[in-house]
């Protein structure tokens, strides 16, 4: 009798608990990247923008503006929504954005405009005009400080070209000044407070591999490293900083840049204190990927944090899972670049050659 006498009070002890653990409420907040792709306005600019006008080589009008605006919104709106998940994500780095105006555009596009998203941004030295910007919900990010920083590469920075490493096809063609200098997109960081709680958040696009991967490398390598002096210039300040870098790197989750300019881990169990989790290099090597090139596919979109994200209490905001937002009508269905991101072109106004990705962050409700 007392064997049963125990069993019954063990299953009693377990269905208590679950019913407990099934009974937890989290807050769950959706964080976003997508590289826009030539989010260009109509109107001629100071930067090098004569391809995207109107009587410019892409036939850039009014009307494929609006679309361009109209297909971006719809892709932010749903990023990460689910089941479990409604909501629009609270934080949305971008980049290959013209300028502000661009932005506030696309905030007031009817799918967006309910989500009143604020706005940083900073015009870049990079010769296209093309640069990254941070849009945010109001009612949950409260920015305290922002700030551009540039990165400085040099043409005798440059590496020795590969024979074997051809040229990749890309938009994003860094161009050097009369002092030599590489003028490519600052890096930039926004302190603020997300429902009450600090977080720090860096949105990057690194230099292109324009001239091959290999001769490229060494500028993506100095935008690594510093990336990295920004988290620890961060936590000289604050050792348990909770630290978001994101964007369109130009490289893997597996690249020098990566792992050791950023010093980013594959698994937790790696992350000690003040060290980084990338939790897009697992998903590499299963086979994912938020862009293709030459029939092969890869992760240069990515999402970082620092470690406070990934303690096992979450009695504030902690990392749950990451993913690619990657529905069907984003992709394209025939013809050569079958299974490739929906990318504008002459014929058709699409979405970009990027993926988007994003992260959940959660809190328990007390």
């Amino acid at each position: 009798m007392r064997i049963k006498n125990l069993i019954a009070l063990f299953f009693v002890f377990f269905a208590i608990t679950g019913a407990n653990a099934q009974a937890k409420k989290y807050n769950i907040h959706t964080v976003a990247f997508y590289n826009f792709e030539n989010l260009f306005d109509t109107i001629n600019g100071a930067n090098n923008d004569e391809e995207w006008l109107p009587n410019g080589a892409q036939n850039w009008t009014g009307k494929k503006y609006k679309q361009k605006l109209k297909n971006l919104a719809r892709v932010l709106s749903e990023i990460g929504t689910n089941d479990q998940q409604k909501e629009s994500p609270v934080i949305i780095g971008g980049c290959e954005i013209e300028n502000r105006g661009v932005l506030e555009d696309l905030v007031k596009e009817p799918l967006l405009i309910n989500k009143d998203y604020g706005i940083v941004h900073f015009d870049s030295p990079d010769k296209r005009g093309i640069d990254v910007a941070l849009l945010y919900q109001k009612k949950h990010f409260k920015p305290t400080s922002f700030k551009n920083i540039p990165l400085l590469i040099y043409r005798s920075q440059e590496g020795k070209a590969d024979k074997k490493d051809t040229e990749e096809v890309t938009d994003d063609k860094a161009e050097a000044g009369k002092d030599d200098r590489v003028y490519t997109r600052d890096q930039l960081l926004v302190t603020g407070f997300l429902d009450g709680e600090e977080i720090n958040i860096i949105v990057n696009h690194w230099p292109s591999r324009s001239g091959g991967e290999k001769k490229s490398a060494p500028f993506r390598e100095a935008a690594g490293r510093l990336n990295r002096q920004i988290m620890d210039s961060i936590f000289k300040i604050n050792p348990n900083a909770k630290i978001i870098t994101m964007g369109d790197l130009n490289d893997g989750t597996y690249n020098k840049s990566v792992k050791e300019g950023i010093g980013a881990k594959r698994k937790k169990e790696e992350v000690k204190p003040q060290g980084i989790y990338n939790p897009f290099e697992e998903m590499y090597y299963k086979g994912n990927a938020s862009l293709f090139h030459r029939d092969a596919g890869d992760i240069f979109d990515q999402i970082m944090i620092s470690e406070p994200f990934i303690r096992s209490d979450y009695s504030s905001f902690r990392y749950w899972k990451a993913g690619i937002y990657n529905k069907p009508y984003m992709i394209t269905t025939t013809g050569q670049y079958k299974g490739y991101p929906l990318r504008h072109s002459l014929t058709e106004i699409g979405f970009s050659d990027h993926f988007p990705v994003y992260i959940y962050l959660i809190k328990e409700v007390k």
